[in-house]
């Protein structure tokens, strides 16, 4: 099978929400690999770095009416052929390359201490190469440098989603030290139609959507239980990188093109995102609160090593207690998320 490429247009992207009759605009076999062109919905806060032709074309051809009940663009959905209810969906991610090398991060008002601030803040960053320079290569280089910030004024609050910050010089405040971060390039929201009709991108879900975990990057494989004919699968969201928390409101919102395959899996079962890295798997779990989600992510793991590992769960309860890692995902989302981690060598 040839590769395929889904350039992210206004014809193949949808605005803020997940729906199981979006039709799709791209149908593949099982096994099929794609480069999908996954555009961040922060484009706006600094247009002229942000932004090329293919991006503002976005912009200007959804219409504002059309991007709800949440935030973010979605490029898809893609069916998957084959794929029916009850299946498991494979997602390989190959390799992540960015499309402009800036990305945004916003401290918002959703975000964990809005009240303390009491404002919002735009933060630029950049991809450096080996020599400190902005990296114009094409791949992604291993760090990134924030360059300034401003406050978000363009609204009383940052609240609608597409909005534009025109750029202006003299309220770039240049970052007060140079400083160097990690990149981590993955996707914050890729999933699977969910069940319900039509719902805000913004809560994640045993359908995926928006579990900013920055482990969703190249080199992982990232499994969905199936909810509908076709699977529905889509991407989104996409950051530079992120901490186990996105404490502010996002990571470093940028956009990237993603180049993974698509597979119905006959060797795996799960009923919630599992995460395959080189070296661990991941359960994941959501709640109102971090006590409901770290106990779904338990649960989740302890149903695993049972699974995969042929422990009793006499065995997987006490494991779980000394070699298992629980880790918050992110605090912002509304529905808040944390992840369970197991070594390979443990299962065997």
């Amino acid at each position: 099978m040839s590769d395929l490429r889904l350039t992210a247009t206004p014809d193949t992207c949808y605005w803020g929400y997940l729906d199981a009759t979006q039709a799709p605009v791209l149908s593949v076999d099982s096994g099929q690999t794609i480069t999908i062109e996954a555009v961040s919905h922060h484009s706006g806060d600094a247009p002229d770095l942000l932004m090329d032709d293919g991006v503002r074309a976005i912009w200007d051809g959804i219409d504002p009416s059309l991007r709800a009940p949440g935030v973010h663009i979605m490029t898809g959905p893609i069916e998957v052929r084959g794929a029916m209810p009850g299946d498991t969906l494979r997602v390989e991610l190959l390799s992540m390359r960015p499309r402009l090398p800036y990305g945004s991060n916003c401290a918002a008002n959703w975000g964990l201490f809005h009240e303390r601030f009491g404002k919002e803040r735009i933060t630029i960053y950049e991809l450096i190469d080996d020599a400190g320079a902005t990296a114009t290569g094409g791949e992604f280089p291993a760090l990134a440098r924030p360059m300034f910030g401003f406050d978000f004024t363009a609204l009383e609050l940052y609240d609608q989603p597409g909005i534009i910050s025109e750029p202006n010089p003299a309220e770039r405040q240049p970052f007060g030290r140079s400083v160097e971060v990690p990149v981590r390039p993955h996707l914050g929201v890729m999933g699977v139609a969910p069940e319900g009709g039509r719902i805000s991108s913004i809560p994640p879900g045993v359908f995926g959507g928006n579990v900013d975990n920055w482990r969703f990057g190249p080199g992982a494989t990232v499994h969905y239980p199936v909810f509908h004919e076709g699977a529905g699968f889509y991407v989104g969201d996409p950051h530079f990188a992120q901490g186990d928390g996105e404490i502010c409101g996002t990571a470093i919102e940028a956009s990237l093109d993603v180049t993974l395959r698509l597979s119905v899996a006959d060797d795996v079962s799960t009923t919630a995102p599992l995460l395959r890295t080189d070296t661990h798997w991941y359960t994941h779990g959501f709640g109102a609160g971090l006590d409901e989600a770290m106990a779904m992510a338990a649960e989740q793991m302890l149903q695993l090593m049972v699974d995969r590992g042929g422990f009793t769960m006499d065995e997987a309860y006490s494991l779980a207690s000394v070699a298992i890692d629980l880790g918050i995902t992110q605090v912002v989302d509304g529905t808040v998320g944390c992840h369970a981690g197991v070594a390979h060598a443990l299962l065997g």
